[in-house]
């Protein structure tokens, strides 16, 4: 992808509403993130006033994982996305909700990959499990019933994902749950359902796009979803190997 930024052509109400979804998630956010994504904000040198420009982003990452933030038109095809994680390039997209879209979007849109993702971007073993699992999608791109599988693992990780140690409540590191006031609340509230980590019923488990997730799934440390790879793969495995059912 050769998409710029093209930083100077956001307009003042691209930086207020920035500022706006900023301030509200820095105060609702400290009692219900994971502190790694705290400490990421400040790695990453976020501030309210003005929207993060990838340039100065990317020299603050790269050197602590070798990721860096690429420019995106909006959602990209999935052969496309798997392989930019794979090569440690995290798509976002550059377009900025406007004021009467505060609290709805169809599609996401740079506060939530931007504010939601990159901080994470910050943490080693994270990356590493983001860049592993993207590369074994790749090797099963031409299977759209294993990528769907495999996008189970990433939803219900990498975008929805709870951290719970034991005796202790759950915390958010899911993207698409810090970047929602809404959902940040719910998730770790009493109302919310939540599981252990648990490969097969996550792949066993559909997902929601267009509300809240009915459902989340708490991990107990980033190893843990690191070590979950193989028994990912020997999953993939098994259904590579079924036939598959024709219509």
């Amino acid at each position: 992808m050769n998409l710029k930024q093209n930083y100077s052509s956001y307009t003042e109400e691209n930086h207020n509403v920035w500022s706006i979804l900023f301030d509200r998630q820095i105060e609702n956010l400290p009692d219900k993130a994971i502190p790694e994504f705290l400490d990421g904000l400040k790695k990453v040198g976020f501030t309210r006033e003005r929207i993060p420009n990838f340039d100065d982003v990317n020299k603050k990452i790269k050197p602590i994982t070798g990721f860096e933030v690429v420019a995106a038109p909006g959602i990209v095809d999935d052969a496309l996305f798997f392989q930019l994680i794979a090569n440690k390039q995290f798509p976002a997209t550059v377009w900025v909700r406007r004021m009467d879209q505060l609290d709805y979007l169809e599609e996401p849109d740079m506060f939530h990959d931007v504010f939601g993702h990159v901080p994470l971007l910050t943490i080693p073993v994270y990356c590493d499990f983001l860049a592993k699992l993207s590369a074994m999608a790749l090797e099963h791109i031409d299977r759209p019933d294993i990528i769907d599988r495999l996008t189970r693992i990433y939803w219900y990780t990498i975008e929805f994902g709870l951290f719970r140690k034991p005796g202790e409540k759950a915390k958010i590191y899911g993207a698409g749950i810090l970047s929602s006031v809404g959902e940040s609340k719910l998730s770790v509230s009493d109302e919310s359902v939540k599981y252990d980590f648990d490969v097969q019923h996550i792949l066993d488990t559909s997902y929601i796009k267009e509300t809240f997730q009915s459902q989340y799934f708490c991990i107990e440390s980033f190893e843990q979803l690191l070590h979950s790879l193989p028994q990912v793969h020997d999953a993939i495995q098994k259904l590579r190997e079924e036939p598959i059912a024709s219509c």
